[in-house]
């Protein structure tokens, strides 16, 4: 508990900015499962394929802590080839509790991404997020030195006088891009990306004469596709020959002066879903773990599905050990012949239905239309 407290002081600090040198240095939450949160990391996600999607994820981190770090993330986005622009729109809503329970950060945005055609079997998409941040402090829960007793704990009143906020909201941006290519059979695709966060570095501060500007958030990433015993286009949703589905890849987040990279590879068979990922903080006091995860996709038919995975953060190395890891789940639903504005849902040839209605893929489906692994 004295940990608790001690880290969660330091947290207040820089997130107050009581001193013109002290920084916000509470980073992001970082996903295990960052390709179930495309749109947190990198904004050129949204309508990447077309269709709509909607994601789900909780995190509870260092459950076995007197107090764990819980986080919240939901979005949904739609692409569509029929937009201007030719990308999609989404929102994204993103709720967690750095301070060990004491501070809570909420941002809610709305992302666009516009597709740049470059090629038959290579296209690069720009997105952009524009959103609001709060940063929100729990004094009533917070412990002072002058409430302490060397016998009895916390049992005086302190002189602590809290601000008369208790809140800040700011405006938040994020921008990047993404180059995704495919070989003409299909087989093998992959995409390679960069992102920054909080581009302006929002002052959170809850004093008028602090400075607690929040750090950028700087994202590099990428995958690839391999598909095995691969057959018609239709393969890709296992229906023709269920190829195995091998997707390794990388991501790598630079925040406040820490360094973290995650690297590992997902499997899929029969719609299960497999996979372990490397993780390491490559600054400061080392820490490093491995995620394991499992899960399932039902199709409800061709075109809509329901996706569901675990997974499990086990701490390997580092001061971390005995926190309990992070679990993680998350749920993803797909309905990928939705589309706004008439048209076919996959962005072929061929006239589909209009509006919101699912559409049969058209023989113009291609494999950058194709839907990724998630």
């Amino acid at each position: 508990m004295k940990k608790v407290f001690i880290y969660s002081y330091f947290v207040i600090l820089g997130l107050l900015g009581w001193s013109p040198g002290i920084q916000a240095q509470v980073p992001d939450v970082y996903y295990s499962q960052y390709f179930s949160t495309p749109l947190y990391y990198n904004p050129a996600f949204t309508g990447i394929n077309t269709g709509l999607r909607a994601r789900f994820l909780f995190r509870d981190q260092w459950p076995s802590l007197p107090i764990d770090f819980k986080s919240y993330y939901f979005s949904a986005d739609i692409g569509d080839r029929n937009l201007p622009g030719a990308g999609g729109i989404g929102i994204m809503i993103n709720s967690d509790s750095p301070g060990a329970g004491l501070i809570n950060t909420l941002q809610a945005a709305l992302t666009i991404g516009v597709r740049v055609p470059i090629a038959s079997f290579m296209a690069a998409q720009i997105g952009v997020k524009a959103a609001i941040l709060q940063r929100k402090v729990n004094w009533d829960d917070l412990v002072f030195a002058d409430q302490l007793d060397p016998k009895y704990g916390a049992i005086y009143e302190t002189s602590f006088i809290p601000p008369d906020i208790n809140s800040r909201v700011v405006p938040d941006f994020a921008a990047g891009g993404i180059l995704q290519f495919s070989n003409e059979p299909g087989n093998i695709s992959g995409s390679i990306g960069f992102a920054v966060d909080h581009l302006f570095k929002p002052d959170v501060s809850l004093l008028a004469d602090g400075s607690a500007p929040y750090p950028r958030k700087w994202v590099v990433h990428g995958d690839a596709i391999f598909m095995t015993g691969y057959g018609a286009s239709s393969s890709m949703y296992g229906h023709n020959g269920n190829p195995l589905m091998i997707n390794p890849g990388f991501m790598f987040q630079n925040q406040a002066n820490l360094n973290t990279l995650e690297i590992g590879l997902n499997l899929l068979k029969f719609n299960i879903y497999l996979g372990g990922w490397y993780k390491t903080t490559m600054t400061g006091n080392t820490n490093n773990s491995v995620a394991l995860l499992a899960g399932y996709r039902y199709m409800f038919m061709q075109d809509m599905s329901i996706k569901f995975i675990y997974s499990y953060d086990l701490q390997i190395a580092g001061m971390m050990q005995g926190t309990g890891g992070a679990h993680e789940i998350s749920l993803v639903l797909e309905f990928d012949g939705l589309s706004l504005f008439g048209g076919t849902g996959g962005g072929g040839g061929g006239a589909g239905n209009r509006g919101f209605i699912p559409t049969g893929r058209s023989k113009g489906y291609g494999p950058l239309e194709c839907p990724s692994f998630y």
